[in-house]
């Protein structure tokens, strides 16, 4: 396709988006004005801060903050552990910050409380059907299907493999203190905490060694680190912002939308090697039976026709790409905080 082509192109996607946009809003506002002197009288007050925009609430500014999370501790301690934000076009989001409540909303009533739309639309974007995806008895199962893995028995088991990153870990600061002739230096901490989340998920989820924190690179960390230290517009939070609402918006090609399309790309590779390397070693018995209870020998597990709580091909390589995400600490923070669309 040449170049006038795509450009041509692009601005026809631009413009049916904004025609659908344009009617989603409509529609929203219509189903506002009906719905909110009921949800008045229907639901909980709660204490939160003011709305500095009718149109994005709190979330530009949340977006764009280099340090979003001290102004969630800030309310915290203002509010409370439970209190509501100003969301875009007035809407309200409930924030929780109580362990018990969480827990209430994320294992004991997952057909009551669900996700939204656009975040749906980002997920299965980046992990696919996994179990950030699912609702409902899909999740319950996904969730299950894996719960093995996080017991303190196998956690327990795993310690070695933790302590082993942090003794590299050790013996790198070291070495580097010593090339400076031992006075001082300056360490990236934040930077190698991703390293050392890296070795240790593909270690003790995937009995495969990243070596991150050897100094080597993957496909994996390279996205997720260009992912990381892209600029975040206005233009861009805003989006962020109205997408809450208005999911079509997650769709609107942007230059940072672009580069995550490459993610989903990058993980499905990296997922389906260590899936059928996995696979082809407990089947030539090069492995031990310990890792039938590890992240990637229950989906092997999980996979099979036969299993209790089969998981589908796709679902298998979602749980995958979930872990590698959450493997990469401070990337899949900011993932969270943007939902992919800053």
């Amino acid at each position: 396709m040449s170049a006038r082509a795509y450009e041509e192109a692009l601005i026809a996607l631009r413009s049916k988006i904004a025609l659908y946009g344009s009617t989603l809003l409509a529609t929203f506002l219509v189903f506002k004005i009906v719905t909110t002197p009921r949800r008045k009288f229907s639901t909980t007050r709660l204490l939160g801060p003011p709305s500095p925009s009718f149109l994005y609430g709190v979330a530009r500014d949340t977006a764009g903050s280099s340090d979003s999370g001290s102004i969630y501790e800030e309310w915290v301690e203002e509010y409370g552990v439970a209190f509501e934000v100003p969301a875009a076009l007035g809407q309200k989001t409930i924030m929780l910050f109580d362990p018990k409540a969480l827990q209430h909303y994320f294992m004991r009533d997952t057909w009551t409380y669900i996700t939204l739309p656009s975040q749906r639309v980002v997920v299965n974007r980046s992990t696919g059907k996994s179990v950030l995806w699912s609702i409902g008895e899909d999740h319950r199962r996904q969730r299950k299907s894996l719960s093995p893995a996080f017991s303190s028995a196998t956690i327990r088991k795993l310690t070695p493999i933790f302590y082993d990153c942090a003794y590299k870990t050790k013996a790198a600061w070291e070495a580097i203190i010593d090339a400076s002739n031992g006075d001082s230096s300056i360490i990236d901490v934040q930077n190698w905490t991703n390293h050392i989340s890296l070795d240790s998920i593909g270690l003790a989820g995937f009995s495969h060694n990243f070596g991150s924190l050897e100094g080597k690179t993957s496909p994996v960390s390279t996205v997720l680190d260009g992912i990381g230290s892209s600029p975040r517009s206005k233009l861009n939070a805003g989006f962020f912002a109205l997408s809450q609402v208005l999911p079509v918006l997650v769709h609107y090609p942007t230059k940072r939308t672009m580069l995550i399309q490459e993610l989903p790309q990058e993980l499905s590779k990296i997922s389906e090697e260590l899936l059928n390397k996995s696979k082809k070693e407990k089947e030539a018995g090069i492995i031990d039976g310990n890792i039938d209870r590890s992240v990637v020998g229950l989906l092997l597990k999980a996979e099979d026709a036969e299993a209790d709580l089969r998981l589908s091909r796709e679902e298998v390589m979602g749980q995958m790409k979930v872990l590698l995400i959450a493997g990469y600490e401070a990337t899949s923070g900011r993932l969270r905080g943007s939902h992919l669309t800053c």
